[in-house]
């Protein structure tokens, strides 16, 4: 029998802590072993219970839930899941939250989620069970500071010759997957080929994502915008909410970005993106499926392969949550498997390849 999934509920609203209590003890393998209403308590409850996951609200008194992170994360590494708020701010804080060491995060839940016990509850549900299987790291593992980007960049080549290709670099990812897409991009030489990702994120974060990434990196991010054209040196990440679709116009390719039905419960879908990619772009394309929970992409791996495309997966030991790269290796779809650190390399190499032959 599986022990349980023991969790610690950290928030300052009594009422937030009630509903939380509430939503997760309907799962029979999670036992919310206590609450905490600030940092101060959760600290020696963290001491006194042993939890196997935290969810940490961002706004508490006496300590604010960033600060707490990062010096838990710190001393005491373990499995955090962040309590957000759907804004602008919720996301910055959020994606901080993330670089600082944070598995996962939801949406603060209303009333409305317990009473329809819907995918609202059934996400927060899933998303700590996840986070209790994550692997976490210490800040300083996973934050990319002044010194090590200037690293990282003085590493990148100058240029790569790609101006005149026609290939194009696919990512799909989900849980821990803004730190690892930051990893691979930071790593791209300005002149790299047209790269389109998904990453599952709700409306509004995918467009604060792409601007730290722009800020971050030789290679120009934004977030996609329908009828966008993707040339060399331009990456363009799937806005929340919305499936990302790549067609190719002559010698181009131009992204497509719906509403639709959402595809393995996900909009955007990795499997809508890399689907599109493996129709239109076929062997011309080099795509990459990092760490994320489900099975999502699994599938539009398999079809890119099979049209004669390059695939790639992150290995488990460097994945946060070895879920997604596990059901595309286990689904036929998968040529190479690789750590993340090699993983930018890896793209590029095959990228090179598959122009010269």
């Amino acid at each position: 029998m599986n022990e349980k999934v023991r969790v610690l509920i950290v928030d300052d609203s009594a009422a937030i802590r009630q509903l939380l209590t509430k939503i997760l003890s309907k799962d029979p393998d999670i036992e919310v072993v206590g609450t905490a209403s600030d940092p101060y308590f959760a600290r020696q409850k963290i001491i006194e219970l042993q939890p196997s996951v935290l969810t940490l609200d961002v706004e508490m008194p006496r300590m604010d839930g960033l600060t707490f992170l990062e010096k838990l994360m710190a001393a005491h590494p373990m499995p955090v899941v962040m309590v957000s708020s759907l804004t602008q701010q919720g996301a910055d804080v959020t994606l901080r939250a993330l670089e600082l060491g944070a598995v996962d995060y939801f949406s603060k839940p209303s009333v409305d989620i317990l009473n329809g016990v819907g995918e609202g509850a059934n996400d927060i549900i899933a998303k700590v069970k996840a986070a209790s299987r994550a692997r976490v790291s210490r800040p300083g593992a996973r934050d990319i500071g002044i010194a090590a980007l200037a690293a990282k960049h003085s590493a990148v080549p100058a240029s790569t010759g790609y101006r005149l290709t026609h290939q194009l670099i696919a990512i799909g990812a989900s849980t821990g997957g803004t730190e690892a897409i930051k990893d691979v991009l930071v790593q791209l030489p300005p002149d790299s080929p047209p790269i389109v990702i998904v990453q599952h994120m709700p409306p509004g974060f995918t467009a604060r994502f792409a601007e730290r990434m722009d800020k971050l990196c030789l290679i120009k991010v934004t977030e996609a915008q329908d009828g966008d054209i993707v040339g060399p040196g331009r990456c363009i990440i799937a806005p929340g909410s919305y499936h990302l679709a790549i067609e190719r116009t002559g010698a181009q390719f131009k992204a497509r970005v719906f509403e639709g039905a959402p595809v393995n419960n996900h909009r955007p879908s990795v499997d809508v993106l890399f689907k599109s990619v493996a129709e239109n772009v076929g062997r011309n394309v080099v795509a990459a499926i990092l760490t994320g929970m489900g099975d999502d992409g699994a599938r539009g791996m398999k079809m890119i392969k099979d049209a004669g495309g390059q695939t790639i997966a992150q290995d488990e030991a460097t994945c946060v949550v070895y879920g997604m790269p596990k059901e595309a290796v286990a689904f036929g779809g998968v040529d190479i498997v690789r750590p993340l650190d090699k993983i930018a390399g890896e793209l590029l190499r095959l990228a090179s390849a598959a122009r010269a032959a």
